[in-house]
């Protein structure tokens, strides 16, 4: 998945309009977007969405952002949403494996419910909006086979710590939100699982969007989080692989493939070794994906 849009929960034309959107998922939002006397509704209307957004021949990947585990909110969202089978769950303010592993028991149990495979549900931790959640980045390899992909949040994790802003002047994330986005990236390469970057709020800078995607994708993220349709095609540009990088990688995995007792190749002047190879294979592997 290259561009993932939040779109409200409560609000049927938006939840309509994220399907125009071209973005390869919607992030159905029951959580921070909707307020506590909406949540009711919003997950009646999230389901009656899913149930028909299913349906469809086309149609972007399904995913619902739950409340907290800590909200005690968690259960009554996935009773409502769980028989409109979405294709993930998406837990904020993740604490580490434990959590992760709490909330795929509690999809299991929904699954079976409805007559579902088990594990076709998958889940999305947003692993960085707590300080106590930054401990705890290092436990979400192996603590579910349901673990799709990690991100990262900026704006809860500065309420958590108290910080005035989290950005500076230039636009630039401020040292503490670095490190949670490269400890977000590492993580997700333990657990190897998909890092997704986070939102960029600024959602008519298309100009600072294409930057930070142009970053996230050199960094090793796959796709971005959006919460303006406005920033889909951006986002979808910037983590497609062009032409020209899927012609590189496919001429670095047929080399390698033609030498399998050579570690280290020469091409166009450059010495190539194992390394080379992983990256173009996942390259190979995401436009695959993207057909």
């Amino acid at each position: 998945m290259r561009s993932l849009l939040f779109v409200p929960g409560d609000s049927q034309k938006k939840l309509q309009k994220g399907l125009e959107s071209g973005a390869d998922a919607l992030i159905l939002d029951l959580e921070d977007s909707v307020s506590l006397d909406a949540k009711p509704q919003a997950r009646a209307l999230t389901r009656e969405f899913l149930n028909e957004a299913g349906k469809l021949a086309r149609r972007p990947r399904l995913i619902v952002r739950v409340n907290a585990l800590s909200t005690g909110l968690t259960e009554a969202d996935l009773d409502a949403v769980m028989p409109g089978a979405p294709d993930a769950i998406m837990l904020p303010k993740a604490e580490g494996g434990p959590d992760l592993t709490h909330l795929a028991a509690q999809i299991a149990v929904r699954e079976a419910e409805s007559d579902f495979a088990d594990g076709a549900t998958r889940i999305i931790a947003i692993a960085t909006e707590t300080g106590k959640g930054i401990f705890a980045l290092g436990s979400y390899a192996g603590a579910s086979h349901r673990l799709a992909g990690l991100t990262w949040g900026a704006e809860d994790l500065s309420a958590d710590v108290g910080a005035e802003t989290n950005r500076l002047e230039s636009g630039d994330y401020t040292d503490p939100y670095r490190m949670a986005r490269s400890l977000t990236l590492f993580a997700a390469a333990a657990a190897q699982v998909d890092a997704i970057d986070s939102v960029f709020t600024a959602f008519r800078d298309s100009e600072g969007l294409r930057a930070e995607c142009l970053a996230g994708r050199r960094d090793g993220f796959t796709g971005k989080m959006a919460i303006h349709p406005a920033q889909v095609a951006v986002i979808n540009e910037v983590f497609s692989p062009s032409p020209e990088a899927l012609a590189s990688a496919e001429a670095i995995i047929a080399l390698f493939d033609a030498n399998p007792g050579l570690g280290v190749i020469g091409l166009d002047g450059e010495m190539l070794d194992r390394p080379h190879l992983m990256r173009a294979r996942r390259l190979k592997a995401r436009a695959d994906r993207l057909g």
